[in-house]
């Protein structure tokens, strides 16, 4: 998957191909570490 120069640590980023959400959660020079964001409920927060 391609992803800006710019992204950040904590940003989150869909997959064009599968739609799925990822968290970056590791940026080191080898390169970026995704893990899947956790889906918020519509009563998250209440």
């Amino acid at each position: 998957m391609d992803l800006p120069d710019d992204v950040t640590k904590g940003e989150i980023v869909t997959c064009p191909d599968c739609g799925l959400d990822f968290e970056v959660y590791k940026i080191n020079p080898d390169g970026i570490s995704l893990k899947r964001a956790e889906s918020i409920g519509e009563d998250w927060g209440e």
